[in-house]
């Protein structure tokens, strides 16, 4: 397995030599194009010269042959039939008719050719540039051309010279990576160290490195965790005391659970067992008996459907059935049995009726657990108030402090030093569960010996 400055400098060499095969060979076509475009442009700038003087076509060949010794080209004129009229290089009552030649035919379309192609007369490759002028109202063309054996020595000097900088600039370049390479190593080297002590034991030294913002960062943090693990002994301390308090929490929850089923669970028992040992008892009291046993059945029966209810709040998996329903209408339907509950206690509501889109079966018990709050915990009447935007139920009970109440909402937790008992720590905490499920948010106004205020916003 490498060291990462032997892999950092493996890499570096072939990216380097993929960099500089690469950056040969795309300079070459690069600078080649640009080359011959510049030659291609010169020739078209001499044939733009040579037309302007070019007024008579007595003497021309002696004028092309003239041109030829001074600026080294290939020169010819054609006329508009592809007939040579004259030639630089050879005799042009030996060459053939030019009408089909590639670059004459692109010169009729648009009034410039060019092409690179093999002269069989000279035995040379040239790049040939055509445009087509007039001369006394007659169209010509005149074509030069250059060899392409001047270019391509021309080119090559040229290709050398941006060669050798680069391999000098690239040259650089690794050398410069190689140096960081190193340093990169020393300071792993040094981290790598550090490590191997923190893990035998406390490290003897603070580890320092200022070379990067890496590195500084990174030995920053390895000195921090240095520093966690010296504090570990108060942190398992902690630890187990935070385990200790979910235990005692555990137990308070199981204790609550043991409670709310010993009381039904003991009448059931004793009445049944009652009836059963009495063949002689009374019909109206063995009624009586029954009644109780129904009465605290279905007390444990809504007791696990509530917890079963919990779970699937906290899970997510509880599933809304919405329909525009009356919040009086849904009040009328509860308030008669918690009356029936608590004797001699009046329920009133206030205001006009609203219309809202709820399920009617968990409403109806957010509401019921609300209120029957407000009767457990107060002795005077319970108001209910309809408003536009709220649901305000109010008692004037011993209410609850200030930081009693966020945690009243929180599943389990159960207000005892001011005579609050919710029950099993659950109600709040479903209703708060069911109104988060319609979007709708619970608000609580309380103030310690003087009532509380429940709102329900919508």
């Amino acid at each position: 397995m490498l060291k990462i400055h032997q892999l950092f400098l493996r890499t570096f060499i072939f990216i380097f030599v993929g960099i500089l095969l690469t950056l040969t060979i795309v300079t070459y076509f690069w600078s080649k194009n640009i080359y011959m475009s510049q030659i291609e442009k010169n020739l078209v700038q001499n044939i733009d010269t040579f037309s302007i003087v070019l007024k008579d076509l007595n003497n021309i060949n002696k004028i092309i042959k003239d041109l030829k010794s001074q600026i080294n080209l290939r020169i010819t004129l054609i006329d508009n039939k592809g007939v040579v009229i004259a030639e630089s290089d050879e005799d042009k009552n030996l060459m053939e008719n030019h009408s089909k030649r590639e670059e004459i035919q692109k010169a009729k379309e648009s009034g410039i050719g060019k092409v690179v192609r093999f002269s069989n007369t000279i035995n040379k490759e040239l790049l040939y540039v055509v445009k087509k002028v007039t001369i006394n109202q007659n169209t010509y063309f005149i074509r030069m051309a250059d060899y392409t054996d001047k270019i391509t020595d021309n080119f090559i000097k040229l290709t050398a010279q941006i060669f050798s900088f680069i391999t000098f600039f690239l040259i650089i370049g690794f050398l410069a990576t190689y140096f960081i390479s190193l340093r990169i190593k020393n300071e792993t080297d040094s981290i790598l160290n550090f490590l191997t002590q923190l893990s035998e034991k406390k490290p003897t030294y603070t580890l320092k490195s200022n070379y990067t913002q890496e590195f500084f960062k990174i030995t920053n943090l390895l000195n921090k965790v240095a520093l966690k693990l010296s504090k570990k002994e108060k942190q398992k301390a902690k630890q187990t005391a935070k385990l200790k308090l979910a235990n005692r929490q555990k137990d308070e929850i199981i204790s609550a659970l043991s409670h709310e089923f010993k009381n039904p669970i003991a009448i059931i028992s004793g009445y049944s067992e009652t009836i059963m040992n009495d063949d002689e008892m009374p019909e109206v009291m063995k009624q009586k008996f029954l009644n109780k046993i129904h009465s605290n059945a279905n007390k444990m029966s809504y007791l696990i459907d509530k917890l079963r209810l919990t779970l699937k709040l906290e899970e997510g998996k509880q599933e809304l059935t919405l329909s525009s329903k009356s919040i009086k209408k849904i009040l009328e339907d509860i308030i008669p049995d918690l009356e029936e509950k608590y004797k001699n206690r009046e329920i009133l509501i206030q205001g006009s009726d609203i219309n809202i889109k709820v399920d009617e079966t968990l409403i109806s018990m957010a509401m019921s657990n609300l209120i029957e709050n407000a009767l457990k915990y107060s002795e005077d009447e319970v108001i209910i108030s309809l408003t536009e935007n709220f649901i305000i139920i109010k008692d004037k009970g011993i209410g609850l402090e200030d930081k009693e109440l966020e945690k009243i909402k929180n599943k389990f937790y159960r207000v005892s030093s001011n005579g609050w008992n919710n029950s099993l720590g659950l109600g709040l905490f479903i209703v708060q569960s069911i109104l988060t499920l319609h979007k709708f948010s619970l608000e609580i106004k309380s103030e310690f010996n003087k009532g509380s205020e429940f709102r329900i916003k919508y």
